[in-house]
């Protein structure tokens, strides 16, 4: 076999080497554009996700309020925090702790304060997101190397990114005339359909290939325990400082609205979406959010008692690494603007599954050409061999 042979099949059983590898990566990118809209989608189905309000007008009550309400209801229940999702049209989930020790999360209505039902621990969301994330491998001691495998299939779409940017060095043209040849064959508009794909969703490859290589630089940096975490211990409310009451019952405290109200004079453009209640008569009530750079969450550690601001979180306080690897999960998922945003995700989230897939048609076709080929030439190399040796002979003979 000569050389140029060798490196021919050395060739195809490399390119047959490399389809699980984005087989794989077609899954992850189908699985990440259903994991982008999940809680929609849980929303559609469950009611008591939904935020209804009684009336066109109808106010939205505020925490104190909801508190309130809820204790109403349930005079036993022990409301432990409650978050705000970013749509209006989302029930809140409020953290609550039942007499018997039950622990749980319930939809509440924003504007009547009912408790509409239990949140499901583990449902179509949590499930998208545990498929897509780590391929429901569980977390044991440590990462689960389904986080790992996953992950590292960022490191084969940044590199294809790079290659394509090379092959295709004039890719702006194909923002300005769009070629997407429909009547020329299958293989002509899948060939103009991966370009014109790629080309569109540049921005979006190199976001979520950059985000998920985080992914995995950040796994590996827990599993060794190395940390670039600034942030402080968390501090707690000092014994002489928890006043006491004579009978012995739970000394009263500020109310949230106030607690939010020192939240937003220490961060200004302060977005409050979560309260958090005192675990206990040391701790502190804890008022977060986003504000300008919508990426990223500020708190504010208020003590119960005085409503004196004790500690907060700002974005100053991150240092520059954190301040960008803190941005990588809401840059990758989606989860900072609302529902436009992550409609504007899902959408490039198929068109890079349909770039991956495209790309597969193309590849699998053409070497599976270049396979067929190489057998044929392998199989006419023997038939022609004994009638050259034939010819070499009669040569030799012949006067």
């Amino acid at each position: 076999m000569s050389k140029k042979s060798r490196s021919k099949l050395w060739f195809l059983v490399h390119s047959w080497l490399a389809l699980p590898i984005w087989f794989f990566v077609l899954i992850v990118c189908v699985t990440g554009t259903l994991a982008v809209v999940s809680q929609e989608i849980v929303w559609l189905a469950n009611p008591q996700m939904r935020a209804s309000a009684p009336a066109d007008d109808a106010p939205r009550l505020n925490y104190d309020q909801i508190v309130a309400a809820i204790r109403q209801a349930e005079p036993d229940i022990i409301v432990d925090s409650i978050s705000r999702p970013d749509e209006s049209h989302f029930a809140l989930d409020v953290g609550v702790t039942y007499p018997d020790g039950r622990a749980l999360t319930v939809y509440v209505n924003p504007y009547t304060g009912a408790i509409q039902g239990p949140a499901p621990q583990f449902n179509f969301q949590a499930f998208t997101r545990a498929l897509h994330g780590w391929w429901l491998v569980p977390f044991t001691n440590g990462y689960s190397w389904g986080w790992y495998l996953v992950s590292f299939l960022s490191l084969p779409m940044l590199a294809s990114l790079v290659t394509g940017l090379v092959v295709y060095k004039r890719f702006w043209k194909g923002f300005l005339r769009p070629t997407l040849r429909i009547r020329h064959g299958a293989r002509i508009f899948w060939g103009d359909f991966h370009r014109l794909s790629g080309i569109w969703s540049i921005w979006f490859i190199a976001v979520i290939s950059g985000t998920s290589t985080w992914f995995l630089i950040e796994a590996f940096m827990f599993d060794n325990q190395i940390s670039i975490s600034t942030a402080p211990v968390a501090a707690v409310v000092p014994r002489e400082s928890v006043p006491l009451t004579a009978d012995g019952s739970p000394t009263p405290m500020i109310s949230l609205e106030a607690a939010i109200r020192e939240a937003k004079a220490r961060i200004p453009g302060l977005d409050e979406s979560f309260v958090s209640m005192p675990a206990n008569a040391y701790s502190y009530l804890s008022v977060g959010g986003r504000s300008w750079y919508p990426l990223m969450f500020q708190t504010a550690d208020i003590n119960p008692y005085t409503g004196e601001v004790a500690a907060t979180r700002l974005l100053s306080d991150r240092s520059g690494l954190e301040f960008v690897t803190e941005s990588m999960r809401p840059l990758h998922t989606g989860d900072f603007g609302g529902i436009w945003i992550k409609l504007i995700w899902c959408f490039f989230g198929l068109l890079l599954s349909m770039m991956v897939l495209s790309g597969l048609l193309i590849w699998t076709k053409r070497t599976a050409l270049a396979t067929a080929n190489a057998l044929k030439r392998s199989n006419k190399r023997p038939r022609n061999e004994p009638a050259t040796a034939n010819s070499r002979e009669t040569t030799e003979v012949s006067p």
